[in-house]
């Protein structure tokens, strides 16, 4: 299945992420927040990533903009 990196400063909506695509069958990256993201996506460069708008420091808009 797919690899997904859930990029959000949230523990239980990444919880809610991780329990549903694992369920799924997909295989579940995790980062807390945009600059982690980054790192994790360049590394491991995921099928899909799930991001969170809000977050502190990097928010999801520009650590979508740095991953284009």
């Amino acid at each position: 299945m797919a690899r997904i990196l859930v990029i959000d400063d949230s523990p239980t909506e990444t919880y809610r992420f991780r329990e549903i695509l694992q369920r799924n069958g997909h295989e579940v990256l995790e980062a807390s927040n945009g600059a982690d993201g980054i790192s994790v996506a360049r590394a491991e460069v995921p099928d899909l990533i799930l991001m969170d708008v809000v977050m502190p420091g990097i928010n999801g808009f520009q650590a979508t903009r740095q991953l284009t």
